[in-house]
């Protein structure tokens, strides 16, 4: 049994091998303001939470270890505004980022969805609710 008091996810780490170049696509590609910027720890502010890039590596608590290219660690579901999901495929693939799938109405989940990756092979959704 759980000894309970979870309320809230205040912050998500992206562990990274390609620490500058995630860095740069969430500022370039996302749009995403810089509310921290360390060598080893870049953090964005969206709404209540943070989102932070560290390098993958030996760190304070334990060591990282390696993880295969192409395999996703977390996925990322960003929600913005219905009209928003057409134009953010047309930016992305503008801006040369692969596309895993298009936009797509999911009417089970009352959901439009677009799936891409970033560099460090995390699966990003950007969905919209209807």
């Amino acid at each position: 049994m759980s000894p309970g008091g979870i309320t809230h996810l205040d912050y998500t780490v992206i562990l990274c091998s390609r620490l500058a170049e995630t860095r740069a696509f969430y500022t370039g590609i996302m749009g995403f303001a810089v509310a921290e910027d360390r060598p080893n720890w870049v953090s964005f502010r969206l709404g209540a939470t943070l989102l932070t890039l560290r390098p993958r590596t030996a760190w304070s608590v334990c060591d990282d270890g390696p993880l295969p290219r192409g395999t996703a660690a977390v996925q990322l579901a960003f929600r913005v505004p219905l009209d928003a999901i057409d134009a953010w495929h047309s930016a992305l693939v503008e801006r040369g980022v692969p596309i895993l799938r298009p936009p797509t109405d999911l009417p089970h989940w009352r959901h439009r969805t677009l799936f891409f990756r970033d560099p460090e092979d995390n699966i990003l959704e950007l969905y919209a609710e209807y």
